[in-house]
């Protein structure tokens, strides 16, 4: 026995030993050091499925097995009990295999420039530089879209462009002045005087919010129009229209419950990231994500994080909506609740409102981890809803299709398309010519193609290249039957792949996925339907495009075939040499006699065929 294999017996006869009462454990290593904690409604059968079996084990919990050297535990009164003394000791402990969310959160401000021509910008931190700072405020997010609403409105400087007055000639204005989100006082041509005025403004609808200011700029309109003074008049009205266009604008992210989070989960291509949209008073006024590693198990992974983010955070809304199941949702929610001093809600919206802003949450989501990877975030919504449809363990990064077309059983030909992080790999598809079924018999010819890609995959899969990598998916254009046809077949030299159909309906467009006992209804899902539409419809034309090739070179190989001397093997060489019948009528004997196998009687009887016909 191994010493690996002594180390998990001896841990797990100490975890057999444990009460079956609810309590925290603490997994260390060799050194001593805390690498994961856990809360168990039973300790003894939670910790020693540990040091078991580790079939069901997800890759993470391997790694952190394989590194366990000893373990505590702590009993309690309650599983409630473990969950709050859990939450202290990972913040305590910060162990290396709990998700870790790094607390970025800090004082921002707004900066003022020293006149004249002062600009607004958003800082993290103040600096003797003369310049004005107003704050702190703890939402970066807040600050900047404040300030850039500002600059927009009162038609502030945002460029690096010298600003001063009476430069004779000055600067051109550029695009922003032409659009009017620009004064343009790099022309030389704004008096200070009235852009610090602007300044002022803008800094008083920073501080004292947009329906204050409103008030303010409707009674100075109203003063000016008194005063006949129609220019400045205008002015203001520009400004409140400004506002209030802005205001539209913002009901796009507006909710109708007055408090509350919005968390989403997206994964794809080995990374994972939480996004946060917060709420308050209806409105989107913060914003936060966090990336980490892909998660195994997402229903764990809500359940983890949403503990980590509000031991992080001192507000706790009313409701918490989340795109997905959470574990221990009601155990949660009684924590958020003590932590709150209130009830907290955690819903999962299925429609309406609500599963709006949850899927606007994801697709930031998506956003952020495409631009980690060099997706679109379009692409990996996409997959991670393919992922969530067929309940895959993971994001299905390379996905292989086939469709099989004839003609009334006649030259039977099959396509596979590739698919890889959302885009067609065009490199990699392949055609195969059906050689052994018959009849147009597509389920025989389906499971004829699959058994040759198999086969190259079990003797090249060292290579990780071309028929030799695993498909993360396969896709057949077919029903139920399909699938049945075929998936013995692939789980014959690997389990672990996961076969469905495509059904399309009588418009010829997709439909549903095909199990070998069902079907998925797949018009909920925007972004996967949009792609599984676009493979099968790619693994169609591929189909039809190469059986139509194969129908073209039949018929003018059996036009050659009727010349003495001729037949298919050489009627084929000589489409190959020349690229069409036309090119073999107008071959001269010479040429003829250079194809590969061509006798002289055989070319002779070539030229005497298309001179006399």
């Amino acid at each position: 026995m191994t010493r690996t294999n002594e180390k998990l017996g001896d841990l797990r006869r100490r975890a057999m030993a444990l009460p079956p009462e609810p309590g925290v454990y603490l997994m260390k290593d060799a050194t001593g050091t805390i690498i994961y904690i856990g809360k168990a409604k039973k300790l003894k059968n939670r910790v020693s499925q540990y040091f078991g079996s580790d079939t069901n084990h997800t890759e993470k919990v391997r790694q952190m097995v394989s590194r366990v050297d000893t373990f505590d535990y702590i009993v309690v009164g309650s599983e409630f009990e473990a969950l709050v003394l859990e939450c202290a000791l990972i913040k305590q402990h910060n162990p290396k295999y709990n998700i870790l969310l790094k607390d970025d959160k800090g004082y921002h401000y707004i900066r003022v420039s020293p006149p004249p021509y002062p600009r607004l910008s958003e800082a993290k931190q103040t600096a003797e530089d003369g310049a004005r700072y107003i704050g702190p405020y703890m939402s970066s997010y807040a600050v900047k879209q404040a300030v850039d609403e500002a600059n927009k409105i009162y038609a502030l400087s945002t460029c690096a462009r010298p600003l001063c007055h009476g430069k004779k000639g000055g600067e051109r204005p550029c695009l922003n002045h032409h659009i009017g989100q620009c004064c343009a006082p790099c022309t030389g041509t704004v008096d200070p005087d009235a852009y610090q005025t602007r300044v002022d403004e803008a800094i008083e609808f920073l501080t004292k919010g947009s329906a204050r200011t409103l008030a303010t700029l409707q009674q100075r309109m109203e003063e000016a129009a008194e005063r006949l003074d129609f220019e400045q008049a205008a002015r203001l009205r520009d400004r409140i229209s400004a506002i209030r266009r802005l205001s539209e604008k913002q009901k796009v992210v507006l909710s109708r419950i007055e408090g509350q989070d919005v968390i989403a989960l997206a994964q794809g291509s080995g990374h994972a990231c939480f996004e946060v949209f917060r709420f308050t008073g209806g409105q989107l006024t913060d914003r936060e994500h966090f990336m980490l590693e892909e998660q195994e198990d997402p229903v764990a992974a809500r359940s983890e994080f949403l503990q980590r983010y509000y031991t992080l955070r001192q507000r706790v809304p009313a409701q918490i909506t989340v795109d997905g199941q959470v574990e221990d949702g009601e155990l949660l929610e009684q924590w958020l609740t003590q932590q709150a001093g209130r009830r907290v809600h955690i819903v999962q919206p299925q429609i309406g409102e609500q599963a709006k802003l949850v899927e606007m949450c994801r697709s930031n989501a998506a956003e952020r981890i495409a631009q980690q990877v060099g997706m679109t975030g379009r692409d990996t919504t996409a997959l991670e809803e393919v992922r969530q449809l067929l309940d895959l363990p993971d994001t299905p990064a390379y996905i292989e299709c086939y469709d099989i077309s004839h003609t009334a059983g006649s030259d039977p030909v099959a396509a596979m398309v590739v698919f890889e992080n959302g885009r067609p790999l065009r490199n990699a598809y392949r055609k195969f010519r059906i050689k052994t079924a018959q009849g147009g018999d597509d389920y025989a010819s389906m499971q004829e193609v699959l058994t040759r890609r198999m086969e190259e995959y079990a003797a090249h899969k060292e290579e990780n290249a071309g028929f030799g990598r695993r498909p993360d998916l396969i896709l057949l254009d077919g029903g139920n039957e399909h699938v049945a046809a075929v998936a013995p077949i692939i789980h014959r030299y690997d389990p672990t792949i996961p076969v469905y159909g495509l059904v399309k309906d009588d418009r010829h467009r997709t439909r549903a996925i095909a199990l070998d006992r069902g079907e998925i209804a797949i018009h909920r899902k925007r972004a996967a339907f949009t792609l599984l539409s676009a493979i099968q419809e790619e693994v169609h034309r591929s189909a039809i495009r190469y059986h139509r090739q194969r129908r073209k070179g039949s018929s003018l190989s059996t036009s050659l075939t009727g010349i003495p001397g001729i037949g298919a093997t050489r009627a084929q060489a000589l489409l190959r040499q020349f690229g069409s019948l036309r090119g073999v009528q107008n071959a001269t004997l010479e040429e003829l006699l250079l194809v590969k196998g061509m006798t002289r009687p055989a070319a002779e009887a070539i030229r005497r065929h298309f001179e006399t016909t």
